[in-house]
């Protein structure tokens, strides 16, 4: 039998991904956030331009040498004919001019002199080598040489006025050189959402502390956090919370103010101390059954706490099911509203051995590939097995309604080892 929802029913994966979608979709109209001048955002690795960036200068800003070597007027140059060699010019001097007869030593960026249009290398020079300045020299060429050779020409690669990066596009380490390099020094980014995370047990213990009979270190509140850093949000805050609900709501209240989404793990099944249930159940959050393995239990709504209204999901408190309800469900639509690509990388591949999977859901295993290509499983389907997750590379999809495959049947799987 399927499981189903509080309502009564059906809820499959793709109906609770597309639930989530539509509860952050609210959250797209966020204003966005300027940045101004340097240090630069680094802290944050996923920043995605929320306008245009139009470039105030011609890239690059004047004419310039691609090499070492030579500017000369390109009419002058044939075989045989030999140049006065005039004052050398280096990177970041004034270009000054080059008078008829002359040669000019140019070093790699530096501004091409009045009057010359080609560079000719160093190496196809004669004397091959940069002479002492004593006045008296001269350099030949065994070959013509064309007009614009090796010269990098002011606004080839953009010209001023013209759009640098567009609205949309991920910030990384060219991205960001080109900005610099443009001299922007204001843009507007996607302002990323604040996550207050939860994890709640009275069976939680902090690391660090001493380990009491009955008592669990937690591992949730880090690894969501890090998944999350991993989505383009930001971790608001992190908390480690018993199973007691007047308490909650006393945390919540303090901290709602700077929170744009909550997330929650434990507490959203049918037990006796289910305090994510009890806390928001009468809020507005709906708390259901999903027909995947691990990660059944769900919640997920907006909440109206304090006066206020913020979406909440709620995933088990089991690690391994914590983590993959948040890659199948949390993921693709935070890194969607970061302006981020929302969908692992994904392939078919032959499984490595025969396997079983509860028919009536769609069951999510972890694995990685063996030196054939094949898909071998990593632990069983328990989500207890954290370290077996951490040794994985991919999570494999057996859907709903296979119940076997065999050796070498293909299956679905998502590359998670970045």
């Amino acid at each position: 039998m399927h499981p189903v929802g509080d309502d009564g029913r059906m809820r499959t994966v793709a109906d609770h991904q597309l639930a989530i979608a539509q509860l952050l979709a609210r959250l797209s109209t966020r204003e966005s956030e300027l940045w101004r001048g340097f240090p630069l955002p680094v802290s944050s690795p996923s920043r995605v331009l929320a306008a245009d960036v139009v470039t105030p200068i011609d890239l690059p800003p004047f004419d310039n040498s691609q090499m070492d070597g030579y500017a000369v007027r390109s009419a002058e140059v044939a075989a045989g004919v030999s140049f006065r060699v005039g004052s050398r010019v280096a990177a970041g001097s004034l270009a000054g001019s080059l008078e008829p007869g002359m040669a000019a030593p140019i070093m790699t960026g530096a501004p091409i002199p009045v009057g010359a249009d080609a560079v000719i290398p160093i190496e196809a020079s004669t004397p091959d080598r940069f002479q002492p300045e004593d006045g008296s020299r001269r350099v030949s060429f065994e070959e013509p040489v064309a007009a614009g050779t090796f010269v990098r020409t002011r606004g080839s690669d953009l010209a001023a006025g013209a759009v640098l990066l567009p609205a949309g596009t991920r910030l990384g380490a060219a991205q960001w050189g080109v900005l610099a390099a443009s001299g922007v020094t204001e843009v507007a980014l996607v302002s990323p959402l604040r996550v207050l995370v939860l994890s709640t047990g009275d069976e939680l213990t902090a690391a660090g502390s001493p380990l009491e009979p009955g008592k669990i270190y937690d591992a949730n509140s880090v690894s969501m956090a890090v998944a999350l850093a991993g989505s383009g949000a930001v971790v608001s805050d992190v908390l480690v919370v018993p199973d007691d609900a007047d308490h909650l709501r006393e945390l919540l209240g303090e901290r709602l103010g700077s929170t744009d989404l909550i997330l929650t793990t434990g507490g959203v099944s049918k037990g006796a101390y289910e305090v994510v249930r009890d806390v928001f159940e009468g809020a507005g959050v709906e708390f259901v059954s999903v027909a995947m393995q691990p990660g059944g239990p769900q919640g997920f709504g907006t909440a109206t706490l304090g006066g206020r209204s913020i979406p909440v999901v709620a995933f088990p408190g089991n690690p391994v099911s914590a983590l993959v309800s948040f890659e199948i469900f949390l993921r693709p639509a935070l890194r969607e509203l970061h302006g981020l690509l929302p969908d692992r990388p994904r392939e078919t591949r032959p499984l490595a051995d025969a396997l079983d999977s509860p028919e009536g859901k769609h069951q999510v295993r972890r694995g990685r590939l063996n030196s054939a290509g094949e898909v071998e499983l990593v632990g069983g389907p328990s989500s207890h097995l954290l370290h077996s997750y951490a040794a994985s590379t991919l999570l494999v999809h057996i859907p709903l309604g296979v119940s076997h495959l065999d050796a070498h049947d293909p299956i679905t799987v998502w590359s998670i080892d970045d």
